[in-house]
């Protein structure tokens, strides 16, 4: 089975920073897209940013300059790393593995359990 372990989380001060990673663990022979995700209280899951593996990026328009991903495929890890934080970036944010293959088979997409960030003063 496949599990994704997020960390980072916590509370970030507005105009600060926070480091997301996320290590998915498990019998992986690969892993097309990883990313991040949020869900705010009353508001439905949204993307954030994914990367491809072969360096593709896809940002949240609300995030685009500010918070950038990146990825260690031979860890099977993926970063994300947040700058000017505003209040409205609060929310569970969700590590999502997508297109994983272990052992020839397509195993499909996993999710991992969530990590809150809060953004206040």
């Amino acid at each position: 089975q496949v599990q994704l372990l997020e960390s980072g989380g916590g509370l970030g001060q507005p105009g600060g920073s926070l480091r997301l990673p996320c290590a998915a663990s498990g019998s992986i022979f690969s892993i097309n897209t990883m990313g991040w995700y949020r869900q705010a209280p009353g508001k439905q899951r949204e993307l954030v940013a994914v990367m491809t593996s072969g360096g593709r990026t896809n940002y949240a328009d609300s995030v685009k300059g500010r918070f950038t991903i990146s990825r260690d495929n031979a860890k099977n890890t993926v970063y994300l790393q947040t700058s000017s934080l505003r209040p409205e970036d609060t929310a569970v944010y969700y590590c999502k593995a997508e297109g994983v293959e272990s052992g020839g088979f397509t195993l499909g997409d996993f999710w991992g359990q969530g990590t809150q960030v809060t953004v206040s003063s």
